[in-house]
């Protein structure tokens, strides 16, 4: 089965229609610092007004813990979306109470109101399907048709990804529908050579992916925090840089089984050594086999991926027709271990092909370095769930709606 999309629901005008989008952006004393998630969410919602819909936007942002907190509050997301529209977008002060109804009792055909943050209300991220069901019914009553366009959370059975749909007439949208068509791509049909990129701080968080892809790729990049775990399986010293002694045997795992696939794992040849995790602490580029040989010794900590790394990582990357990349190579928030993420980045734009920045740390860490979105071939808003694909789980919010991969 294929996704249903929003032509399955018909005509639009002067329908309700409850859209699940992910405007989980970050916020800093009330001021949205990346707004790319409100950015995605445009296409949807602008096919939607401009086919006479009444439109009832629905989101979590951050995790509030079931009550409400004004700090988590969606206000300034309404706001920066009724800008990004270019007309007014109503505001309800809560979920499904009173300021709710009587703003969605009051659209017209071709408005829009945002609803309060979903998770203000337990329902919403309860583990007991009867209370999930419970609050998506309330939800229901403000809609005649649903559709999903939060792609970030399509990986979890929340009372607004799974049980809604099953109440009212649903679809997926746009930003979802183009999820999907980049992913497909780099699991079914990439164009060779492929390379992924992978890095963050936990190996743990990537091995499904690894696993998954290794039989895929042509090569595989290996940076940020997770690379002295890789460096420890070959036996070399990591000082104090993060390490997960307990996933050594599983790296050893994979390395053996890409040289029997004729993968080809690349590991840093130069690492950042600093003497502590501080912007202006004092640090050396050393070779990644000689790590603790510096005047921190074994108290040095890797914080980025070296010079000559990050040259050979651009150089792979900008000779591929194929680049996926999750997860930053260093500390890019601290300015003097930015340098290997900015080279990736930099390459990525250079692709000539498809480039595919995994979302989370990666968006964040790409515009933060002053990219823009149409610098790269797609920027995905769903880092864990984009990754839960790519390792070939099965995706609740996705299955709901007739996909099947």
């Amino acid at each position: 089965m294929s996704l249903r999309t929003l032509e399955s629901l018909g005509s639009l005008a002067g329908t309700r229609i409850v859209v699940r989008c992910d405007l989980n952006v970050p916020l800093k004393d009330g001021v949205i610092t990346d707004d790319g998630r409100v950015r995605a969410s445009l296409p949807t919602l602008k096919k939607l007004l401009d086919g006479g819909a009444r439109v009832v936007v629905i989101s979590h942002l951050g995790r509030p813990d079931g009550a409400p907190d004004a700090k988590y509050s969606l206000e300034p997301v309404a706001v920066r979306l009724g800008e990004l529209l270019g007309t007014p977008v109503a505001f309800a002060s809560d979920t499904v109470g009173d300021s709710a109804k009587s703003a969605v009792d009051a659209l017209e055909n071709g408005e829009i109101v945002v609803l309060e943050n979903l998770r203000f209300n337990p329902g919403e991220t309860s583990k007991n399907e009867s209370e999930r069901t419970a609050f998506a019914e309330k939800i229901a009553g403000f809609g005649d048709a649903f559709v999903s366009d939060g792609f970030g959370v399509v990986h979890r059975k929340q009372a607004s990804v799974y049980e809604l749909p099953t109440i009212l007439p649903s679809a997926g949208g746009l930003l979802i529908s183009a999820e999907l068509e980049v992913l497909d791509r780099l699991t079914e049909s990439p164009e060779r050579p492929y390379t992924v990129v992978l890095g963050g701080s936990k190996v743990s968080d990537k091995l499904g992916v690894i696993g998954h892809l290794l039989p895929r790729v042509n090569t595989l990049l290996i940076g940020g925090g997770m690379l002295f775990t890789f460096l420890a399986a070959q036996g070399h010293k990591v000082g104090s840089s993060l390490l997960e002694e307990d996933q050594l045997e599983t790296v050893r795992g994979y390395l053996a089984e890409a040289e029997k696939l004729g993968v080809e794992i690349v590991l840093p040849t130069d690492v950042v050594v600093a003497a502590s995790f501080s912007a202006d602490a004092e640090h050396q580029v050393q070779p990644a086999d000689a790590i603790e040989d510096t005047a921190f010794g074994s108290s040095g900590l890797g914080l980025d991926i070296g010079p000559e790394t990050s040259a050979r990582f651009a150089e792979i990357i900008r000779s591929s027709k194929t680049v996926f990349w999750n997860g930053p190579m260093g500390v890019f928030e601290l300015a003097p271990f930015a340098l290997g993420t900015q080279a990736v980045a930099q390459a990525l734009t250079e692709v000539d092909g498809l480039s595919v920045v995994g979302g989370g740390d990666s968006a964040a860490a790409v515009r933060a370095l002053g990219f823009t979105d149409d610098q790269f071939g797609h920027i995905s808003t769903g880092g864990g769930a984009s990754l839960e694909f790519l390792e070939g789980k099965r995706l609740p919010g996705l299955e709901i709606l007739g996909w099947q991969q």
